[in-house]
């Protein structure tokens, strides 16, 4: 498509941007001062990609536990407009050729129809958990640190022939590290490009080992079969195809093979056949984060709005898992410690 650029570049795809880019975030600072002089600063960045002269501002950096230590790299705002301009303008070549069975990041998918499509491939692979079956659950070591960008580009190319927008992600990925790998944390584009360099994984599992019941949620992905021994096979092909294609490894800690019947541990849950429990360390993340919060609040750092968003966002996870009594109880004291909150919506257990 010829004219790819300057649909990128037109001013009702940055408006659109924009709006992407603010949802959820309409209260702070930088979106703040951003349409402070909202057509300006549209016009100021249409005019930089237009004329090549856009150059993003630098990454402001931060460390975030939960349980594990990670980095977060976080785009000033104006960059996250054009990130979600470029993602609007090329998403749709590539969406067209992802596996169904991609979870991350992509329209009608998510944790709850990963979870759901997990336990209908459990039910069908164990005859509705009569006979033995087995999961290949897989990690792969420090993903986001060692995408190699010309082997991204080189995927990126296949589907995109307009160097100029070659050109932009090329300033993007600059942007993110002087070496020649890496994504940060925390960006639309890392997201996006994470779903594009593992769609090679995606293929070589189902095309070339012919696997049925395998689904992939970012560098977290599963195969479910009968026999363990074939798992451990598929195993080593895996890594091997990782390690010569994309550079990458599985994890040796975090990728093992387990019965169904012991319950597996997938997106933040531990699946058994009939039932689904919240990690233990996600637990704790939650008070630890919710116990942050509600210090902030009192003294005045941080508005009710945003206590009261977080809590509701994490019901809302927690409702994935068995775990009515859990939701109770939590709601039951967060409406003891801020009894004197007045709002509007309610939180359902």
């Amino acid at each position: 498509m010829d004219n790819l650029y300057f649909l990128l570049c037109s001013y009702d795809n940055l408006l659109l941007a924009y709006k992407k880019a603010r949802k959820h975030k309409t209260l702070r600072p930088e979106v703040l001062d951003f349409e402070i002089d909202l057509e300006n600063n549209l016009l100021a960045l249409r005019t930089e990609l237009l004329f090549h002269i856009y150059r993003p501002q630098p990454l402001t950096s931060f460390i975030i536990r939960d349980p594990k230590t990670r980095k977060i790299n976080k785009s000033a705002f104006r960059d996250r407009v054009v990130h979600h301009a470029l993602c609007n303008v090329i998403e749709p070549f590539f969406e067209r050729q992802f596996i169904f069975d991609s979870y991350a990041n992509r329209k009608g998918k998510g944790t709850l129809k990963a979870i759901q499509r997990f336990e209908s491939f459990s039910n069908k692979i164990s005859l509705n958990h009569t006979i033995s079956a087995y999961a290949f659950k897989a990690d792969i070591k420090h993903y986001f640190e060692n995408v190699n960008h010309s082997i991204l580009l080189n995927l990126i190319k296949r589907r995109i022939k307009d160097q100029r927008i070659i050109w932009l992600i090329e300033i993007i990925l600059g942007n993110y590290s002087n070496q020649d790998r890496s994504m940060p944390l925390g960006n639309l584009t890392s997201q996006f490009f994470a779903n594009i360099y593992l769609h090679e994984l995606d293929y070589f599992v189902k095309q070339q080992l012919k696997i049925k019941y395998y689904l992939r949620y970012v560098d977290d992905f599963v195969l479910l079969h009968n026999s363990p021994k074939e798992l451990v096979q598929f195993k080593e092909k895996i890594n091997f195809f990782l390690q010569d294609k994309l550079r990458l490894r599985l994890h040796p800690l975090k990728s093992k093979i387990m019965s169904l019947a012991g319950g597996i541990f997938f997106l933040g849950l531990r699946l058994f056949p009939h039932h689904r429990l919240l990690k233990k360390s996600n637990l704790r993340k939650f008070t630890k984060k919710y116990q942050q919060l509600s210090f902030q609040y009192l003294q005045k750092s941080m508005s009710y709005d945003h206590l009261y968003n977080f809590m509701e966002g994490w019901i809302a996870y927690a409702k994935i898992a068995n775990t009515y009594k859990l939701r109770k109880n939590i709601l039951s004291n967060f409406e003891t410690d801020f009894s004197r909150e007045i709002s509007t919506k309610e939180i359902k257990c």
